[in-house]
């Protein structure tokens, strides 16, 4: 059997650091922990990144590309409500997956510029990628709503998305935030679009409801 090639070390910073920031926070996280935990001397950890910083910001950038391509996915033709439903977990799966970046994210934003900037614009995207959803939901006779409610609900989208982890968080600190409550996120951005849809549209969401939220 042919043996895999070792990860090389600064891939493995990147892969501790990202587990251990979504495990204990990231301002609990110090460069110290990280080499311990990888078993390696601060010094080699150095060689690689100067501080901290340096290995969250090469973190966003990989997470900065997976959250655009799912944002830029459904865009591309009018979805239905199940494509809707589908495409919050997809997003919802890459925001549990980087969630650290949501659930410290005030103090990153104070500190650092470079995630200030960007993650302002990926707020932003999300809003648009809503909006359009829900411009399309209306084309097609699946919804009614005005272009005030419909910049309402995908404002509204996009902030339950962005927070609803901590959210979770808040209403249990001791409790462990376990990826399955990413569904309850799903249906709470779902459930604000349900008074809006119509006929069959509305019963589909009824349906997935039961399907994947377990009260």
């Amino acid at each position: 059997m042919e043996n895999k090639p070792k990860r090389r070390t600064r891939e493995r910073i990147v892969e501790t650091s990202l587990r251990l920031f979504n495990d204990f926070g990231e301002p609990n996280v110090t460069t110290t922990v990280i080499s311990d935990e990888m078993n390696i001397s601060p010094g080699n950890l150095y060689y690689h990144f100067h501080n901290k910083d340096e290995i969250i910001e090469e973190i966003f950038v990989v997470f900065e590309r997976e959250i655009e391509e799912t944002l830029a996915a459904p865009t591309r033709r009018l979805a239905d409500v199940e494509d809707i439903w589908l495409f919050l977990h997809l997003l919802f799966e890459t925001i549990w997956k980087y969630r650290f970046f949501y659930r410290d994210l005030n103090d990153l934003l104070t500190r650092n510029r470079l995630l200030e900037i960007h993650f302002k614009q990926i707020m932003a995207h999300k809003v648009h990628t809503a909006t359009i959803l829900c411009e399309g939901l209306v084309a097609t006779g699946a919804m009614r709503a005005t272009t005030l409610e419909l910049r309402a609900l995908a404002t509204n989208a996009a902030v339950i998305a962005s927070y609803w982890l901590s959210f979770e968080y808040a209403c249990d600190p001791r409790g462990k935030i376990e990826s399955g409550r990413i569904g309850r996120g799903v249906y709470q951005v779902m459930a604000m679009l349900s008074p809006f849809l119509l006929d069959e549209s509305k019963m589909l969401l009824e349906k997935l409801s039961r399907e994947y939220v377990t009260t």
